[in-house]
């Protein structure tokens, strides 16, 4: 499959891979607050495992906000 470059995309599609981009940083920006400011009692497993792993694409932050963090 023959690789596009940017300028091939629709107007459509760079909208979706920007929007893509920003709910990433968001929710990266989001995990990244809760985990600096949140004891290490109150995160599941070592709080330095986290770190590394918020910043797995959209897998990190969401597997923390919803398997790391005790409530």
């Amino acid at each position: 499959m023959k690789r596009r470059g940017w300028n091939t995309l629709s107007s459509g599609q760079k909208r979706g891979i920007g929007l893509g981009g920003l709910i990433q940083a968001g929710l990266l920006l989001f995990a990244l607050r809760d985990w600096f400011r949140r004891p290490a009692d109150q995160i599941r497993g070592r709080k330095l495992f986290w770190l590394p792993a918020l910043f797995v694409n959209f897998l990190g932050p969401i597997a923390y906000l919803t398997v790391g963090r005790q409530r």
